[in-house]
């Protein structure tokens, strides 16, 4: 079972490198025989900090299938934390360790990004250092953002076909084009690997081990690259103690203001799973788990052997929280796995009666969006109809001439081409449309794509395209790669059909104005 800590609302997995790679190994076996990508993260300090201000990456890290700890303020804020992570598994020991593996095993591995010449530096070295290893391709594209990169680097991997995908594009950019592409590319493992081929070809220097081991590696790369480092790690200590700090105390007052007592956990052995699962909600074919007052890493062992047992019959599972008034790191961690488990099943995790100091919590740590969560069965059931038998395609609604289109909930790679599709023959048809946003939760860099492309289009039919009710995640999306200057956004869909139409900047893929 997946062990995961929640710090600063990323998961991390709580495992040593050894089983890292046992568990790359199985991601292999399943790749191969299903073409799925797992997504592999390195989390540091300045991933979380950039997880607080961005939506989409902070997505992506907690629908990871791997996340290791790459920094050591991740792991003293797990032990600060109640459920101490046994130390970093740092993106440059995985990357050599992993080549020894995939050595010795027969993996292919392509070597993706850095600077002109460094990573094929890198994979020789690699090769050297560990005979026997294949190196499926090099490629080191120039520079750009996620929304105007080469296409054709996407079918360099494909035609490669990699079992290990190394992505050296610097976070969050590697994070995002991974994620972008994940359903086509057919590669088991992807990692971002951030500067690591920098690191292996020694262009930047590793601290001595000493320092890595007390958490002082910082220091050194400092001492390196002092005028490109000093301000981010001043801006990621500022961010990650203040946000630490919050969810520190959060934890104690949780803590202190529960005092109803649990039944201590077992002394040695793990408690055997329920011989029968528990019964099925009324009228709901799924099965419904009551969750304790009280949830934390000292009685989680028994909740988390129940909730697999259920998932291994059911892809769907209710988790009934009107008692629960405490959730420590370690289980909204457990929690976090089991929604991941149920997603890959094409199932969920459904949060039922989510009570307000539990709410609080999910709220502080960015998590609220990551879970379904109902207050009564009957919106369970509604929501299980609506996504099981879609409503017949019919017409999009017009209103003062302009034609509305929903947008998805999720709106990524899987989601984007029915809404390009649906909006393009609008736009086609000379329609001016306005896409409906509100119900939008998530907004990946597909989505944005999809966009770009639509609002391509209505300028080139003489239409209009524009967007509404953006929430407030959505918004922060488009304003970090700046298609907020060059989308026409409007509070809801009355204001967006009741203002007059102007000329408005182009928009690029990169989301700037030509």
């Amino acid at each position: 079972m997946r062990k995961l800590l929640v710090i600063l609302g990323v998961p991390v997995d709580n495992l040593t490198m050894a089983e890292a790679l046992d568990r790359c190994d199985e991601f292999i076996a399943v790749g191969r025989a299903t073409g799925r990508l797992h997504q592999i993260a390195t989390v540091n300090a300045d991933f979380v900090v950039n997880a607080l201000h961005d939506p989409e990456l902070r997505r992506i890290l907690q629908e990871a299938d791997m996340a290791t700890a790459d920094g050591m303020p991740l792991v003293w804020a797990s032990r600060l934390l109640g459920g101490p992570l046994p130390g970093r598994v740092t993106g440059a020991d995985m990357v050599p360790a992993l080549a020894e593996r995939a050595a010795q095993r027969g993996y292919s591995i392509f070597f993706l990004g850095a600077r002109e010449g460094v990573a094929a530096k890198a994979a020789a070295i690699l090769q050297e250092r560990y005979p026997g290893l294949r190196v499926a391709g090099v490629l080191s594209p120039p520079p750009g953002s996620v929304l105007d990169m080469d296409r054709s680097i996407v079918e360099t991997v494909k035609a490669a076909r990699p079992d290990i995908l190394l992505v050296a594009f610097g976070n969050p950019k590697q994070e995002k084009w991974i994620r972008m592409y994940a359903h086509e590319l057919r590669v088991p493992i992807a990692i971002g690997v951030g500067g690591t081929f920098d690191m292996i070809v020694g262009v930047t220097k590793r601290a001595p081990v000493w320092m890595q081991r007390v958490g002082l590696e910082w220091v050194y790369r400092l001492a390196q690259e002092p005028r490109r480092l000093w301000k981010r790690y001043v801006h990621d200590f500022i961010y990650f103690g203040y946000f630490f700090a919050r969810q520190w105390w959060a934890m104690q007052r949780g803590r202190a203001l529960t005092i109803i007592p649990t039944a201590p956990a077992a002394p040695s052995a793990a408690p055997e799973a329920p011989a029968v699962p528990e019964p099925p909600a009324a009228s709901l074919p799924w099965p419904v788990l009551t969750v304790e007052p009280r949830l934390e890493v000292a009685n989680l062992e028994p909740f988390t052997v129940r909730a697999n047992q259920l998932l291994e019959a059911h892809p769907f599972l209710i988790l009934d929280l009107s008692a629960t008034r405490f959730l420590d790191s370690s289980a909204l961690g457990a929690l976090v796995a089991l929604a991941k488990r149920a997603r890959t099943k094409g199932g969920d995790l459904f949060l039922l009666n989510v009570q307000e100091p539990v709410r609080q919590i999910l709220d502080l740590l960015k998590l609220n969006r990551f879970f379904e969560q109902f207050s009564d069965l009957a919106a369970i059931a509604e929501w299980m109809e609506r996504q099981q038998q879609p409503a017949p395609i019919q017409p999009a609604p017009t209103l003062s001439g302009w034609t509305i289109i929903p947008a998805p909930r999720v709106f990524d790679a899987t989601t984007a081409p029915a809404l390009l599709e649906q909006t393009g023959a609008a736009l086609a048809r000379g329609e001016q449309v306005v896409i409906d946003c509100s119900q939008t939760t998530f907004m990946a860099s597909a989505g944005m794509a999809a966009l770009v492309k639509l609002d391509r289009l209505a300028r080139e039919q003489g239409s209009a395209l524009r967007l509404a009710g953006c929430a407030h995640d959505v918004l922060r999306t488009l304003q970090l790669v700046r298609l907020d200057q060059v989308l026409a956004i409007f509070p809801d869909v009355s204001v967006a059909t009741a203002t007059p139409t102007k000329p408005a900047p182009i928009a690029t893929e990169g989301g700037l104005t030509r």
